[in-house]
């Protein structure tokens, strides 16, 4: 089993900044992708932003619009969301899914439990 921890959610004015973190741990796994989800009442979970743990570009939703940057650290298994120029629409349950394998086994899909981000003056 890989158990998934996000942290870093909280209150911020708008055009402030947080940086969420999701921390994936367990025995012998190997991550595939990372992706940060966020989800709002009455509506469907949408993909903020992901990840390949073995590089290559990472995928960014248009709303972004440039003020989110992913990264990663593979030695920590750990990866990062830096969110800047908050906006109040910004506002969500923030949700990490980690894609992951063990051994020869298919990857399979962990999440978070989620941490909220409130964009408010």
């Amino acid at each position: 089993q890989v158990q998934v921890v996000e942290s870093g959610g909280g209150l911020v004015q708008p055009g402030g900044s947080l940086r969420l973190s999701c921390a994936a741990s367990g025995s012998i796994f190997t991550i595939y992708t990372m992706g940060w989800y966020r989800q709002t009442p009455g509506k469907q979970r949408e993909l903020v932003a992901a990840i390949s743990w073995s590089g290559g570009l990472p995928y960014y939703v248009d709303s972004i619009e440039g003020r989110f940057t992913i990264s990663r650290d593979n030695a920590k298994n750990t990866g990062y969301l830096q969110m800047n120029s908050l906006k109040s629409e910004d506002t969500a349950v923030y949700y990490c899914k980690v894609q992951a394998y063990r051994g020869s086994s298919a990857a399979l899909d962990y999440w978070g439990k989620g941490t909220l981000v409130t964009v408010s003056s």
